[in-house]
């Protein structure tokens, strides 16, 4: 999944900028804790346009230290990855966590915490020895130890790892967990594999000709569709496999996909079904047709996940040149899931902008292509002076390269809300993770990328500013 970063202004009336950003540019600084509970919502540790892994890693470690307070970097690692699904970010505070405090009986509360999957303590390890070496401090290997215990062993065998240098058996080692049944098997060698869908097309790949393999690659595939063994984002996951390896299936395939309960329990976003869409549009798949109107059917099914937001909403989407490949179909996706989920109104710009009226009886898929793109520049400034009526909010969907018209719209967006006396939240989207924040005053929120949790985000923030940090602090870690 794509990266996003989260960035909210919440300064007060701020009008002269306070920091650089990484294009070398004039930029404004957030609060420390703000900024670490978003970049651990919403960072995936990858190598980003303007900032590497190495540097996002050094960045958060500096926040934590500017944060002061590492029991709140605590809990927004724990909320992190028990609220956001968030690992790799949670990982590295929960190493910085045990090489920074000692002495604190929260901490070994915290480690048990953190680990929701047996690989998230060789994870953690994994970080901690590469980072700061030996001795392992005694609360993450109790924490740790407490947290691998709790695991049945069907978990460990799932998580096992007996093909990597660093394994789960050599975690337990480590840190010497209390023994159950589960972790002295792994010990012994005793543990049986977990019989998972993946261990499953394993073993269909394990026969003896190619002639086997692939009939036995198409007989799991089949199977574990009709036996319901893929979960809903494992079935958009494995569309292109389904349909090469297991084509008869695809009528189960495709009620599968718009079961409305399923959408409802995954949670599933509609972002989620653009990688799908881009596998059935590249290839010459069998029943590729059936499975794109599925697809269609349940995104429009996956749009009562989207919160509504009251008052009036302006999408101002983003369609020069510029915005071509990803950018321009998460963009015009987003643009559309909003309108249709919540009456926003669409305004597209480029060197200057317009209104667009879409047909919400459409399906989202069908809508997001009507969307006419230009190839032309990026003129922030158009939008605030082709907006015709006061909004509460103004989303803006661009890969914020804006230079028509001077750049960033301090002028035209105050002469707008002079105009309309208004004063609409700003939620600003950088769809290629460029990170600059165009709009300098109060109400502008900053995100970049692309997040099935963008919408609860949002909607966290455009309710309370402190929201974010409100629910950190309400982590519980005693």
């Amino acid at each position: 999944m794509a990266k996003f970063s989260l960035i909210p202004f919440l300064s007060r009336k701020r009008t002269v900028p306070n920091a650089i950003n990484y294009a070398g540019g004039a930029a404004f600084a957030e609060p420390a804790r703000l900024e670490l509970a978003s970049v651990l919502l919403t960072t995936f540790l990858e190598d980003e346009f303007y900032r590497t892994e190495k540097q996002t890693i050094e960045r958060i470690r500096e926040l934590i230290s500017k944060v002061g307070n590492p029991r709140f970097a605590a809990q927004a690692a724990l909320y992190a990855r028990n609220s956001y699904g968030m690992r790799s970010v949670s990982h590295l505070v929960a190493g910085e966590i045990a090489k920074r405090v000692k002495g604190e009986q929260w901490t070994k509360r915290f480690y048990a915490q953190v680990v929701r999957r047996p690989d998230d303590a060789l994870e953690i390890l994994g970080y901690y020895l590469a980072t700061h070496g030996r001795p392992i401090p005694n609360s993450l290997k109790k924490g740790l130890g407490t947290a691998l215990g709790s695991f049945n062993e069907y978990q460990l065998a799932k998580y096992r790892r007996d093909h990597a240098t660093f394994k789960l058996v050599d975690a337990v080692n480590l840190v010497r967990p209390r023994a159950t049944p589960g972790l002295t098997k792994l010990v012994r060698g005793e543990l049986a594999p977990a019989q998972t869908w993946e261990t499953k097309l394993t073993q269909a790949g394990e026969a003896e000709t190619p002639d086997a393999t692939a009939a036995a690659k198409s007989d799991a595939w089949a199977d574990l569709v009709r036996t319901r063994k893929l979960g809903y984002l494992a079935l958009l996951r494995n569309v292109r496999n389904i349909l090469t390896h297991a084509p008869e299936v695809v009528d189960e395939l495709c009620a599968q996909l718009t079961n409305e309960h399923a959408i409802r329990v995954s949670l599933v976003f509609p972002f989620q079904f653009v990688s799908a869409l881009e596998v059935l549009e590249k290839g010459n798949l069998p029943n590729a047709a059936q499975v794109l109107d599925a697809l269609n059917r349940a995104v429009d099914l996956a749009l009562a996940n989207v919160p509504k937001f009251a008052g009036r909403t302006l999408v101002a989407l983003d369609t020069s040149g510029s915005m071509n490949g990803r950018p321009r179909t998460i963009g015009s996706l987003f643009a559309t899931v909003l309108v249709k989920a919540g009456g926003a109104d669409l305004l597209v710009f480029s060197d200057d902008a317009q209104y667009v009226s879409l047909n919400v009886r459409d399906s989202t898929l069908s809508l997001a292509k009507s969307i006419p793109f230009a190839s032309a520049g990026t003129n922030f400034n158009a939008i605030f002076t082709r907006a015709n009526r006061a909004y509460d909010r103004i989303i803006v969907l661009s890969d914020m390269q804006g230079w028509i018209g001077g750049g960033a719209p301090v002028k035209s967006l105050a002469e707008y809300e002079k105009r309309h006396d208004a004063q609409p939240r700003i939620f600003s989207f950088d769809l290629k993770g460029y990170g600059t924040l165009q709009f300098p005053q109060d109400r502008v929120y900053c995100l970049a990328g692309w997040s099935e949790r963008v919408f609860d985000i949002m909607h966290k923030l455009d309710r309370d500013p402190a929201a974010l940090v409100r629910e950190v602090e309400a982590v519980p870690l005693d």
